[in-house]
């Protein structure tokens, strides 16, 4: 049977035309996908901090943290995030290779603030635990705010040497990211993996857990001869910010779990992971756990549901937000 040249090149046109409609339609959904994350990152970290800063009332210390990380998340959502619709849309990076450079390095930076929080969220919660009596001594609002200021400072200059011109970035056409180029600087970056993940994830699975272990000690019933103690612990480790920091840290490695995954894998096999799904989709469920964080913040933390309803009293009607905050304790910030 012959084709003739017409038919021939009508199923070449049909078939490059559907090539590129299927295309265009993947690269419409994940640019949608991208722009949806970056809008809800945003207003979820803005109520967080809004939340947060709205009163200066008797806070505990570990709010002054996840004031940290609700800043870095919603950095990621204002500065990273967005830009990466329009490339992913269009196919190809549009805005110049020093950005890309800029984006790759606030990906690392604040990546590793988020790690280097949640350990210090462990540390303040096994204080807690192991320390009842003392604990409001040691963990004081000015030596937390000290502790902050010393993780985003180290972490920004830890991660900098790349910007110094020693490697370069690319934009990954898979995963739709900006990446820097860490190959080329085998020993710097093993350094700073084993500065970041070394004490970060010793301290969470230490500290957590003696944190568990106490917590099967008292309710078991097993005696502890300082009753003062005894009470103390008792009532520290019914506070649900224990069970709601252990979440937030459990839900952090989850989601960047399989991209941390991948790596290995392609570490271990010397071949990349050729599936551009998977590569996507791992890449931008370890950025979706800047959303999660007030998920898990509000379904587990009562005195979080009571801020954020007077923050939201307290701009639709100022005084009755006002009013409420004096009654429960709660002093607003003028």
């Amino acid at each position: 049977m012959l084709i003739s040249p017409v038919s021939v090149s009508g199923v070449t046109m049909h078939g490059l035309s559907h090539l590129q409609s299927g295309s265009t339609l993947e690269a419409l959904t994940q640019a949608t996908i991208i722009l949806i994350l970056a809008v809800a990152i945003i207003v979820a970290n803005l109520i967080v901090v809004a939340t947060y800063l709205n009163f200066k009332g008797p806070h505990e210390v570990i709010n002054y943290y996840l004031l940290s990380l609700a800043v870095a998340d919603l950095l990621c959502g204002l500065l990273i995030v967005p830009l990466y619709v329009y490339p992913t849309y269009y196919g190809d990076w549009v805005y110049g290779n020093v950005v890309c450079m800029m984006l790759g390095y606030l990906e690392v930076t604040l990546w590793s603030i988020s790690v280097y929080t949640f350990m210090w969220i462990s540390v303040d919660r096994y204080l807690a635990v192991r320390k009842p009596l003392r604990y409001e001594t040691i963990q004081t609002k000015t030596r937390c705010q000290c502790w902050m200021a010393f993780t985003w400072i180290s972490a920004a200059m830890l991660c900098c040497p790349p910007l110094l011109g020693f490697n370069k970035a690319f934009y990954n056409p898979e995963t739709h990211i900006c990446m820097l180029e860490w190959g080329n600087m085998a020993a710097y970056s093993a350094t700073l993996a084993i500065l970041v993940l070394g004490p970060s994830v010793i301290s969470i699975v230490y500290n957590y857990g003696y944190i568990f272990t106490m917590m099967r000690k008292v309710r078991s019933g097993a005696p502890i001869h300082d009753k003062e103690y005894a009470t103390a612990l008792a009532e520290n480790l019914a506070n649900p910010s224990h069970c709601m920091s252990f979440a937030l840290v459990f839900s952090f490695w989850v989601s960047w779990g399989p991209y941390i995954g991948l790596r290995i894998y392609e570490l271990v096999m010397e071949e990349r992971y050729d599936n551009p799904m998977i590569q996507f989709g791992a890449v931008w469920l370890g950025i979706l756990n800047s959303f999660w964080k007030i998920v898990i913040m509000t379904s587990m933390s009562q005195q979080f549901r009571l801020l954020v309803r007077l923050l939201f009293l307290t701009i639709c009607c100022k005084t009755k937000g006002r009013l409420q905050a004096e009654l429960i304790g709660l002093d607003p910030d003028d």
